[in-house]
């Protein structure tokens, strides 16, 4: 089937799963791009249809993926460029749109190591911001994001985006403070929260136990809940006249901190190479 009509109600249906709303009800969300929807395959998340417009491929190794996606059950669809830009949530569309089920992760479905490393979210609000911080954590060796009471949600295009899908390979649960707080307990994770009015450097945080990293809102940082809940508050040092850092930034740094921290007391003689 070629898809060559704006007023396509499969169209329509896909331009809905923009807002959060449809997302809910139907249980489905969008993953654009290459690389994103790759990595889902890679993970385990066959999407249902793939939209396509080789017009606008990038490469040359497309049609494989498009394979992939057939042979795992996907419904593929070709467009138009004009319908497929319609479509499309970015700017610069790779000609490769997929429509998935969401899938929701428990606390007590993690598998969590012995010394776990974890990062933990509360009231995060920027779609972009979410995405980034799964992408850091990810990067820096982190077993799990736990994501508290926030105000965007996890299948938002943005997000997607942010991670380059990694959503779908790094372990995220979404939660409520209080259940996260008591669970963290449960499992015997100390709880490190990152202010800027800590007198504790990131550098002198005993990083190498069981840790929960746990960065807030954007504007606000971390409630009064979280901060009563901490086992130590830590700060990141900040040397020239900005008094904090974008949220993903902080916990960028702080996760790689716990990296060198582990890295060097896996070494002989405490030294990392």
């Amino acid at each position: 089937m070629r898809l060559t009509s704006l007023q396509n109600p499969r169209v329509k249906e896909v331009i809905r799963l923009r807002d959060r709303r449809h997302r809910d009800q139907s249980g489905l969300f969008l993953i654009e791009g290459f690389r994103e929807i790759q990595r889902a395959l890679q993970n385990g998340i066959h999407p249902l249809t793939l939209f396509t417009c080789p017009p606008l491929f990038l490469g040359s190794n497309e049609p494989t993926l498009i394979e992939c996606c057939r042979t795992a059950g996907t419904q593929i669809l070709e467009c138009t460029e004009p319908v497929f830009c319609k479509m499309a949530y970015r700017d610069r569309p790779e000609g490769l749109l997929a429509v998935a089920r969401q899938f929701h992760r428990r606390l007590e479905e993690l598998p969590l190591p012995s010394n776990p490393l974890l990062l933990a979210v509360e009231g995060v609000e920027k779609p972009g911001n979410l995405g980034t911080l799964i992408r850091s954590a990810d990067a820096a060796g982190a077993d799990a994001v736990l994501v508290a009471d926030p105000r965007t949600d996890l299948f938002n295009p943005n997000v997607v985006r942010a991670s380059t899908g990694i959503l779908f390979a790094l372990p995220v649960v979404v939660t409520d403070s209080a259940t996260l707080l008591s669970w963290l307990r449960c499992q015997k994770i100390a709880l490190l929260a990152a202010s800027p009015h800590a007198t504790l450097d990131m550098y002198d945080a005993d990083l190498t136990r069981p840790v929960a990293i746990a960065v807030g809102a954007e504007q606000y940082g971390l409630s009064e809940l979280w901060m009563r809940e901490a086992d130590r508050t830590v700060r990141i040092p900040m040397r020239g006249q900005a008094d904090s850092l974008n949220v993903a930034q902080a916990a960028t740094l702080l996760l790689y901190e716990a990296l060198r921290q582990r890295r060097a007391s896996a070494m002989p003689n405490g030294r990392s190479s």
